[in-house]
């Protein structure tokens, strides 16, 4: 009998949502979302470049940049795929093996760029905590295993929940809140008992982001009392200008994330703008925000793109 209903809830189609009450306007409405997706793409690609290209930036900081900015691409290439199929009227619907695969990437993304973040707070506390270490401590290897073992982390550890959901069967209507799969979102359509699933995902969120914001907060306490020791004021504003940009980075995760938690959790019943609302925030302005953020604040990062996107000008004023 569970084969039968693994089989059956595996052939399954779910049915996407766009924006309800607004669907004879969805190919404007994809206008500012195509706008906002190709410039994430272009900003985190520009950094990947400046990165790889200037040798200048082969330090810590800035390879946990190109790491965050790697994730920022793989966590909105997934949503953004059937968002256009819904918004373009392509189609609405999405067969249950391939909607485990979006969430599993969704989700899988979404902590690895919280462990990402953890990662470069480590990085400030370490250049900052111990400057004449730091590029003994944060070696290119140890760098490559931080960025493996927290895909891996992500990954391994969301697999129970995606495998549970093939045990499932589906009676209630099949159609999603959103224009993506989200686990959230699902399991309110399983006609079986998701307790497991429920206290699962509750412990996850709560070990995997609670440990990294807990992580994070800690090397700020440590940052903070390293720089009052600074004697000069603009020494310490100088130290402190170099985390300023994770900081934004950190408030654009958490903020919607929080907020995408707690209207999931306890305004249920809220109208369905807000949900789809706060989902696109939280899945596609930190990957459009970070490389402006980066790219604003960072002095290298500024030159570096300052440098791509004159360089033509200054090569057709040289050869003509």
């Amino acid at each position: 009998m569970a084969t039968t209903n693994s089989s059956s809830v595996l052939s399954s189609t779910f049915y996407l949502t766009g924006i309800p009450g607004y669907e004879e306007f969805h190919h404007w409405i994809s206008i500012p979302f195509c706008f906002l997706y190709i410039t994430g793409v272009t900003g985190n690609c520009m950094i990947l470049h400046i990165v790889r290209t200037d040798p200048r930036l082969h330090e810590p900081m800035y390879y946990f940049l190109a790491m965050l900015s790697l994730n920022d691409m793989a966590m909105s290439l997934p949503t953004i795929v059937s968002l256009f199929r819904v918004l373009w009227a392509i189609s609405r619907e999405i067969q249950f093996n391939l909607c485990v695969v979006q969430m599993f990437l969704i989700h899988t993304f979404s902590f690895t760029e919280s462990s990402v973040l953890l990662a470069m707070a480590l990085d400030r506390y370490v250049a900052i905590c111990h400057p004449l270490r730091y590029a003994t401590i944060l070696t290119p290897r140890l760098i490559a295993k931080i960025g493996i073992a927290a895909l891996l982390r992500s990954s391994i550890l969301i697999i129970p929940l995606m495998a549970r959901l093939a045990f499932f069967p589906f009676c209630r209507s099949h159609v999603l809140s959103h224009s993506y799969c989200l686990h959230q979102d699902i399991i309110r359509l399983a006609c079986a008992d998701t307790r497991f699933n429920v206290i699962y995902g509750l412990v996850l969120i709560t070990m995997l982001w609670g440990m990294d914001f807990l992580g994070i907060f800690v090397s700020y306490v440590f940052i903070l009392h390293s720089v009052l020791r600074i004697a000069s004021h603009e020494g310490r504003l100088k130290a402190l200008n170099t985390c300023a940009s994770h900081i934004c980075a950190v408030l654009i995760l958490y903020v919607p994330m929080i907020g995408l938690s707690l209207v999931h959790r306890f305004a249920k019943h809220s109208s369905p703008l807000i949900h789809i609302f706060m989902a696109h925030i939280y899945l596609m302005v930190p990957p459009v925000l970070n490389p402006i953020i980066y790219s604003v604040k960072t002095k290298q990062i500024r030159q570096g793109v300052l440098y791509l996107l004159c360089r033509p000008k200054i090569i057709h004023s040289i050869t003509v």
